[in-house]
């Protein structure tokens, strides 16, 4: 049952993907896209660096730093200690990229640096939610039968914490992605290439095709970490 639900959505998923594919193909001109093919596969692997290491440094600060902020020694500093991981969200992405440029120089450096504060807080505050989301009578139980912390931690707290964790993870790749594009202001590659010489030179379909191929690389990763998300808890599919 649950393998016909997950095929189903997979199948719905590929079906929605296909419609709104042909929709921009038949909105932007076959003859664009085809001259804009070696862009669009040459910006696309850069844009797809920027996430990916912005998201892999995110993730081994952002998952560990919940874990310990939920321990609990930690829980009554947790909301002042946040604040520091919520530095790339109050500052608007051109000033953080500003920033990062004043100190490390231009180019994908400190556009990762860029990307990496403005996904932090949300990996942060839901690993550290759904861990101090768990419930009491399972801790209770897991330090009944003798487990570790380490045993606890792995086995019980972030099985059942998993789909919050992996929740705020989504919402940090969806930032990520939307903010990339930024990136092209201190001269770092990336879907921004289309979008911004679009904006400047009025051509708007050199505008939708990178603002279009940048929504269709985040929904794709969405996907991709929804997918993720039920095969490692199946038991939460319907």
């Amino acid at each position: 049952m649950q393998n016909t639900s997950l095929v189903k959505r997979t199948f719905l998923g590929a079906l929605a993907l296909i419609v709104v594919l042909g929709l921009l193909i038949w909105g932007i001109g076959l003859e664009t896209i085809q001259a804009r093919k070696v862009d669009l596969l040459y910006l696309g692997q850069q844009h797809l660096i920027l996430v990916f290491s912005s998201m892999a440094l995110a993730l081994l600060v952002g998952v560990p730093s919940g874990i310990l902020l939920s321990r609990p020694a930690a829980r009554r500093w947790a909301e002042y200690v946040m604040q520091i991981f919520n530095v790339g969200n109050t500052l608007p992405p051109l000033a953080v990229l500003a920033l990062a440029m004043v100190f490390i120089g231009i180019g994908d450096k400190p556009a990762i640096i860029a990307l990496f504060l403005a996904s932090l807080l949300p990996i942060v505050r839901n690993t550290y939610s759904g861990l101090c989301g768990v419930s009491p009578s399972l801790i209770e139980a897991a330090n009944g039968i003798g487990m570790t912390k380490w045993q606890r931690l792995r086995q019980v707290e972030i099985p059942n914490a998993w789909s919050v964790i992996l929740s705020g993870i989504r919402i940090a790749t969806a930032i990520n992605v939307g903010t990339a594009p930024l990136a092209f202001l201190i001269g770092a590659s990336s879907y921004g290439e289309l979008i911004f010489p679009g904006i400047y030179l009025n051509d708007f379909p050199t505008l939708i095709l990178g603002a279009a191929a940048t929504a269709l690389f985040a929904l794709a990763l969405d996907v991709a970490l929804a997918g993720l998300g039920r095969a490692l808890s199946p038991h939460t599919a319907k």
